[in-house]
């Protein structure tokens, strides 16, 4: 159930942050697999039209409402990015039932099969990006014009990545972590902050761009990418053609200038075609 993983009160503790003027993530407490304070943080990006796309929608809160209404209210895009991050879709298409949602293949077959859960409905996807129109395929005028989206489908997420051009900001959802999530648990309360413990601070240990990120890419390199290890890099190699200062997570810390420098440090092995020694 997706009420064990997400906060009883998300109002009280979303950070509501301008990462550029057109560009606002919307960060909180998320627990992955009800266990790992990883986080979790949407994106709400104001196109160059006015129109506004919500990517790994959150909660809509009150807070959450006042911003889109000061970006203008005009919500034309509800997107997920992969198969994980669809929790809210319905909360968000309710409010704004003009827009159009889209999601990778796999997902509206896996909410289909959701019966238990009140949060996940049955909307219909506007557009599925699937492996054989993942490089052709629209979304509308104004969101093509201002975004590039790369289909990573060989993540076992099955990853949309996408580049705002005019702000060069890279978003996204898992490809790529950066933990630990201090921004998004910033508002919880000392002695309510979970404490990862030994097994936590492993998997933070895979999941952190810190230092050489030697755990990151050993990670991308063994598990990430190894059903399909050559279709990976050339979606990497493609993410790495493109031009972006900062990369939104949906787990852990914004890269806020450093975001290219970031990626092909934790890419390395995939860029470079170099096999992992260890």
């Amino acid at each position: 159930m997706s009420s064990k993983l997400i906060p009883p009160n998300p109002d009280e503790v979303m950070v509501i942050r301008d990462v550029t003027p057109n560009v606002v993530t919307l960060s909180v407490p998320f627990l992955r697999f009800g266990k790992f304070p990883v986080g979790g943080r949407g994106t709400l990006v104001r196109l160059t039209s006015g129109a506004l796309a919500i990517f790994s929608p959150v909660a809509l809160t009150e807070s959450a409402k006042a911003k889109v209404a000061s970006l203008g209210g005009d919500v034309r895009y509800i997107i997920a990015p992969d198969i994980e991050h669809h929790i809210y879709l319905s909360e968000w298409a309710a409010a704004y039932p003009n827009a159009k949602l889209i999601g990778p293949e796999g997902l509206p077959e896996k909410r289909q099969k959701v019966q238990d859960d009140a949060k996940i409905g049955k909307e219909p996807f506007a557009v599925v990006v699937t492996k054989a129109n993942g490089r052709e395929v629209r979304i509308g005028d104004d969101f093509d014009a201002d975004f590039d989206m790369e289909f990573v489908h060989v993540h076992p997420n099955k990853e949309l990545v996408f580049l705002y051009k005019p702000d060069r900001v890279l978003v996204q959802a898992d490809l790529v972590f950066n933990l630990p999530a201090e921004e998004q648990y910033s508002r919880v309360p000392e002695d309510q902050k979970p404490k990862p413990g030994a097994l936590g601070k492993l998997f933070n240990s895979f999941q952190t761009t810190q230092g050489d990120a030697m755990g990151m890419k050993r990670f991308l390199w063994h598990v990430i990418s190894r059903a399909d290890r050559e279709r990976f890099n050339e979606s990497v190699k493609r993410i790495a053609g493109w031009e972006f200062d900062t990369i939104v997570p949906c787990h852990g810390e914004t890269m806020v200038g450093n975001g290219k420098e970031v990626f092909e440090k934790v890419m390395a092995w995939h860029l470079e075609g170099k096999h992992a020694k260890k």
